[in-house]
Order: structure tokens, then C-alpha cells, then sequence
């Protein structure tokens, strides 16, 4: 198992649309960046990268290549799942909360959550998403930007199974499987 955890903020400013989760927000102000800049996908992205020590969205995605100008971060999401399934590991969970004092997000979770699933082939069960408010505090509570932060497990898919663990022939094992140790 592999944990990771990621953390993205983007400066809010006029003239663009808010997206977060994939989810087009009715607000008066978007947020800034090369892409889309969905600071909740951005932050998911780099835990799981993380997670599997693939580095981060700065080296797969760099904001200084056209082809990512204006792009939807769900499709850039879709690309890091890809990796992770070429590397061998599978998404067993993830766990994100968006900070932002303004908009209330609570109607849009329940999309968010669902295009995050789509886009990495998951159960929506698997994906939590919160969102909350520093109380005016700091630059997300004086509406300057949204911050969001994701937590993730990944498991191999073979963690756990005998191509891993020995089959408890000649174990050269941990012990924990019964397994016989040379």
C-alpha cells in the first residue's frame, strides 16, 4: 500500500470560469492557470502521483506547453490514472476537501465526486470530496484564491497475493502468511 497526499492553490480572478471536480460553479470569478486550473483535481493528481512516486503535475504537465493551455484537468486526470495502471498500481480510495470561503459548494459534491470516479474508472464510493471555509481567515477566506488538499491509497495489483508473498513454499517471508522461512 502507498499512501499520498497533494495540495494546489489558484488565485481567483475575473473573466474565468470556476471549475472544480470537473464542475462548472456559477461564481462571479475563476480561477487562474495555464489549464482549466481546478485547484481539486490539480491537488488529487498529485497525491495520487505522489503515491506512486511518479513526481508531480509540474513534470508530467508543464504550463509552459501549448497543449495543456485551456485543457480540462479531468482529462489530465484520466492520463495520471493511465500511468498508474502502466506502473501496477490501483486507486483503492480518495479523500480531498476544497477551502474556499465562497461559493458554497455543498449542491455541486455529489457531481464533483462523480467525474472524479469516471475519469480514473472508479466507484463513486471511492471518492470523497468536502469542502470548507477558514472563517474569513487568510487568502482563501478573503476570497484572494481557493486552496484544496487529497489524500490517497494505492495498492498494487498484486499486493497481497502469492506472485508477491510467496505461496508458503519456501517463503522467505515475514511470518504473516504461514509461510515457511528459508
Amino acid at each position: 500500500m502507498r499512501i499520498g497526499t497533494g495540495y494546489d492553490v489558484h488565485r481567483l480572478t475575473e473573466g474565468r470560469k470556476l471549475i472544480l471536480g470537473g464542475v462548472e460553479i456559477p461564481h462571479s470569478m475563476g480561477l487562474l492557470g495555464h489549464s482549466d486550473a481546478d485547484v481539486l483535481v490539480h491537488a488529487i493528481m498529485d497525491a495520487l502521483l505522489g503515491a506512486a512516486a511518479l513526481g508531480d503535475i509540474g513534470k508530467h504537465f508543464p504550463d509552459t506547453e501549448e497543449a495543456y493551455k485551456g485543457i480540462s484537468s479531468l482529462k489530465l486526470l484520466s492520463h495520471v490514472g493511465e500511468l498508474l495502471e502502466q506502473e501496477g498500481y490501483a486507486v483503492e480510495n480518495i479523500d480531498a476537501t476544497v477551502i474556499a470561503q465562497q461559493p458554497k459548494l455543498r449542491p455541486f459534491i455529489g457531481q464533483m465526486e462523480e467525474h472524479v470516479a469516471k475519469a480514473l474508472h472508479l466507484a463513486k464510493n471511492q471518492v470523497n470530496i468536502k469542502a470548507t471555509t477558514e472563517e474569513g481567515l487568510g487568502f482563501t477566506g478573503s476570497q484572494e484564491g481557493i486552496a484544496a488538499q487529497a489524500a490517497c491509497l494505492l495498492t498494487g495489483f498484486y499486493e497481497g497475493s502469492a506472485a508477491v508473498y510467496g505461496s508458503g513454499k519456501d517463503c522467505q517471508g515475514c511470518g504473516g502468511c504461514g509461510g515457511t522461512s528459508a
